[in-house]
């Protein structure tokens, strides 16, 4: 039993940090976020080299939407596999919103969360809310899911 004391005892207070995920087509992102001091990693590098620049907006938008301010306070660490580059930003910028989402929820209050999901809600459904939309599977006879092959008599 003393053993047991003693382990429970060494234990570190748990951290503030919630995970969430962000999703489009075959994209997954996953964004740990927790206390820390405003810093946005992507898969380990600054999340200001993504690639595409032309799509690297997309993916500040929760930022330039609810400010710097908001940010300073949690480092978000995102993991994203899968999919094509369009879809992967469109996951990580649904991961990073919901996320800040929760984790306001959680630690902060209820009154700031709401707001910030207004924000985000009023601007663009999809940073919160997943899009079911898939890709149907191809059948047979026809070169895709509803084209079919050419129809001859003769």
């Amino acid at each position: 039993t003393l053993c047991v004391t003693r382990r429970a005892m060494s234990t570190p207070p748990a951290t503030q940090a919630v995970q969430c995920f962000g999703r489009k087509k075959t994209a997954v992102a996953v964004a740990y976020c927790k206390k820390g001091k405003g810093i946005l990693k992507l898969n380990g590098s600054p999340i200001e080299l993504v690639q595409p620049e032309l799509l690297r907006y997309k993916v500040f938008e929760p930022v330039l939407l609810l400010g710097q301010e908001r940010f300073q306070a949690v480092d978000i660490r995102i993991r994203c596999k899968g999919g094509g580059y369009t879809s992967q930003i469109y996951a990580i910028r649904q991961a990073i919103a919901k996320s800040l989402v929760a984790y306001y929820q959680k630690y902060v209050d209820e009154a700031s969360k709401k707001e910030i999901r207004d924000i985000l809600v009023s601007f663009d459904r999809t940073l919160l809310v997943a899009d079911p939309r898939r890709t149907e599977p191809k059948k047979f006879g026809g070169r895709g899911a509803r084209a079919r092959f050419q129809k001859s008599y003769r």
